[in-house]
């Protein structure tokens, strides 16, 4: 009797392995968006937290907010994506921002992100 032998073959792995590496590739330019994003929410909820925060300029504000971001090495918020009202008893801090990078050719990947931070006095509710 003939035994049928079962298995991928090498044209079969080769395939399996270019999706997978395409999937690598694709999570090596998404994963550093999206942990900027995180240190954006990071910082909005330190600030939040801060006592004496909503006491302080929306200047003072804006610069303490970009320190943050400073430290945690956030490249792609600009001064014009952050945007501070005044609300009731504090201030409501505004983050819109797009990242885009290439990916292959002429595709890109395009990251969209939006955080809103409460300023209140005395701290969170």
């Amino acid at each position: 009797m003939k035994r049928t032998q079962r298995g991928m073959t090498l044209i079969g792995f080769i395939i399996v392995l270019a999706v997978v590496g395409v999937f690598v590739y694709m999570g090596m330019k998404l994963i550093p968006m999206y942990s900027e994003y995180y240190s954006v929410k990071q910082a909005l909820g330190a600030m939040e937290e801060e006592p004496g925060m909503a006491d302080r300029s929306p200047a003072q504000i804006r610069d303490l907010f970009f320190r943050r971001l400073y430290v945690s090495y956030a490249e792609n918020i600009k001064r014009e994506h952050l945007d501070i009202k005044r609300r009731d008893a504090g201030f409501v801090m505004t983050v819109e921002y797009e990242v885009r990078k290439p990916l292959i050719g002429n595709l890109d990947v395009v990251g969209r992100f939006h955080a809103v931070g409460n300023i209140r006095r005395g701290g969170i509710d």
